[in-house]
């Protein structure tokens, strides 16, 4: 990991990385209220889906075009690479048909893709698709997520989940405060009981007008009719969760973006964990991002040579 990382790893500030059975994972625990009111401290993130490259059946298609070209060489490389960096590399060798005894082996494939992102030709960073599940984030930080419209988005509904897995996100500054940690405490604590409260004047008002302003045909109807109204009460500091799917392209425009001294810290936290998680499987799709320390606030930044990638 490039930057200079001074935070003791699994630590809020700097969460560690675990492994699933194959893909790396950041963990946010959840703690509770003395009232039982769960909340969570800094986001979670668990990749789900990567990119799965097989280039074996270009092979009859490589050697049609004669053995003159030693197109069909191509396939012999011996250094195997990580799916996205493959599939990106592919990608650009097929627009020069760059198969042949002068390509840039796999073995270089630092310095090509150094060369197409300091040239800002970043398209073919585009066919590498990663899905990541984010929880442990807030409403108010998810609203600002949703601006980056190059990703698929399956947010949690509020609509259709009840109260019981209600839980609330402790921004940073409240948790390193005391005075401000035990008002956010009170705050979640009054929060979750005027929730389950108005759910229950609401199904109250139900059987006693018999359909009345919550008309329902059935269980699962009446309930979302009661929870479309009742989540009105709920804070910014609501959790929600998502699976994102985005190309590596998008990854990088959103750490650009939000993983600098000019974001919300809140989403930055998040843009900082991306950037952890992808850099980890797919390191020179991220070789020119540096993970560093911020002198202006002591948060963690993501500075990047090649913004306009």
């Amino acid at each position: 990991m490039k930057g200079r990382c001074t935070v003791p790893i699994d630590t809020p500030e700097f969460p560690e990385i675990r492994y699933g059975k194959l893909y790396p994972f950041i963990h946010s625990p959840v703690f509770k209220t003395q009232h039982g009111t769960a909340y969570l401290q800094y986001p979670g993130l668990i990749l789900v889906a990567t990119p799965q490259v097989d280039l074996s059946g270009m092979q009859m298609f490589l050697e049609d075009f004669g053995p003159e070209l030693h197109f069909d060489d191509y396939l012999d490389d011996p250094t195997v690479l990580p799916d996205g960096t493959q599939l990106s590399k592919a990608a650009g060798q097929a627009c020069y048909a760059s198969f042949g005894e002068k390509r840039t082996l796999n073995a270089d494939t630092d310095r090509y893709l150094n060369n197409i992102m300091s040239s800002g030709h970043g398209s073919v960073l585009e066919h590498a698709n990663y899905s990541l599940l984010l929880y442990g984030i807030s409403r108010s930080a998810s609203h600002e997520a949703v601006r980056h419209r190059h990703f698929a988005y399956s947010q949690l509904s509020q609509r259709y989940v009840s109260g019981r897995v209600l839980r609330f996100v402790e921004r940073r500054e409240f948790a390193s405060i005391p005075s401000l940690h035990e008002r956010f405490v009170r705050r979640i604590d009054r929060v979750a009981t005027e929730y389950v409260e108005v759910t229950e004047v609401l199904l109250a008002e139900q059987k006693a007008s018999k359909g009345g302003i919550l008309s329902a045909a059935a269980k699962t109807d009446l309930r979302k009719k009661v929870q479309q109204v009742a989540r009105d009460v709920l804070s910014n500091e609501t959790e929600t969760f998502m699976i994102v799917t985005g190309n590596i392209r998008a990854w990088r425009h959103f750490i650009t973006m939000r993983a600098n001294v000019h974001a919300d810290t809140a989403i930055r936290e998040i843009a900082v964990s991306v950037y952890r998680i992808l850099s980890t499987i797919e390191p020179l799709l991220f070789a020119d991002m540096t993970l560093n320390l911020s002198p202006i606030d002591n948060t963690y930044v993501v500075d990047v040579a090649y913004p306009k990638v």
